[in-house]
């Protein structure tokens, strides 16, 4: 624990967040950045209201209807975007279904033949090759008590 508190006060090095390149010092700007654009944007509806109440019903109601207007166009297209998120939904869901899901199964088949295939080898070729090994050097033993001159 002291080791790390000692390699920090070392490296003196300025942290950095993981997901930018920039250093983690500029974040203060952006917030700041962030703050008076909101405030900016409060100061306009109040102004706006202001002045909307100061006007006669004739030049209120006329901004009623843009505004109105502006919100249904605004609705449309939301509605639009909102069908071609669906069809987009639709087609993944296709490609997951009919694409994604036979490689998967294809994939799993391929495994359970290779997990076969090695239970087989190992089997049927690698364990008597070691059994062969185990006597060979059993009888290697037995040679080299019976001839003690190859030491």
């Amino acid at each position: 624990m002291e080791n790390n508190e000692e390699l920090k006060k070392q490296t003196n090095v300025a942290p950095t967040d993981a997901n930018t390149t920039e250093p983690a010092e500029e974040s203060p700007k952006v917030n700041v950045w962030v703050v008076i654009g909101g405030i900016v944007v409060v100061a306009l509806i109040v102004l706006g209201l202001v002045f909307l109440f100061r006007q006669d019903a004739q030049t209120t109601g006329q901004i009623r209807d843009v505004f109105i207007i502006f919100f249904a166009l605004e609705s449309l297209i939301i509605g639009a975007a909102l069908i071609v998120l669906v069809v987009q939904l639709a087609v993944l869901i296709n490609l997951l279904q009919n694409e994604i899901k036979p490689i998967i199964d294809s994939t799993n088949e391929t495994v359970h033949t290779i997990k076969g295939t090695a239970v087989f080898l190992s089997d049927n070729m690698v364990q008597p090759v070691i059994k062969l090994n185990e006597y060979l050097a059993g009888l290697q033993k037995v040679a080299d008590i019976f001839n003690p001159k190859k030491k």
